[in-house]
């Protein structure tokens, strides 16, 4: 009995141990997105664990109303799903800074937030990763609304 149950354990680790994906240690590149979002963002993941890791993302827009950068911390968990496709969830926030036109009178004002991320990503043979998330930001700021819902497409070179 006791042999058949350590092997029972041993094929159980061997299973998931080779179905395991690995996760680049680093990985840069572009967000790109809009809706209450913030356009166009450089990004940047660490590996931090085999299964989790560390994005950062600096973003920038000038619309008519104001300009604005925006740095995010994202800490993620990432989950395999089938082949080269892995779902990733985490929280985070960030802090921002804008920079009043037109309606705003030259005004500027810097806030924090809060922030989640939902999203799946392909990982390619070639060191090349491409993901599609979902991040709602709460913020509190007259420039924007309190609660943002953020979806960008993602390309990014790993190393």
């Amino acid at each position: 009995m006791k042999k058949l149950f350590l092997l029972s354990v041993l094929l159980l680790v061997f299973t998931f141990t080779s179905n395991a994906q690995d996760i680049s240690e680093n990985a840069i590149g572009l967000r790109l997105g809009d809706s209450d979002g913030f356009g166009a963002e450089v990004s940047y993941q660490r590996l931090l664990g085999d299964t989790n890791r560390l994005e950062v993302d600096l973003g920038w827009r000038n619309s008519n109303n104001y300009d604005a950068f925006k740095l995010t911390g994202i800490y993620q968990w990432v989950f395999p799903l089938d082949g080269n496709f892995n779902w990733y969830a985490g929280p985070g926030g960030g802090i921002a800074s804008f920079s009043g036109k037109n309606r705003f009178d030259g005004s500027s004002e810097t806030t924090f937030f809060a922030a989640g991320d939902i999203g799946i990503e392909y990982n390619f043979e070639i060191p090349l990763l491409l993901s599609l998330d979902f991040r709602p930001e709460l913020g509190f700021s007259d420039y924007t609304d309190n609660l943002g819902f953020d979806i960008a497409l993602s390309i990014r070179y790993q190393f």
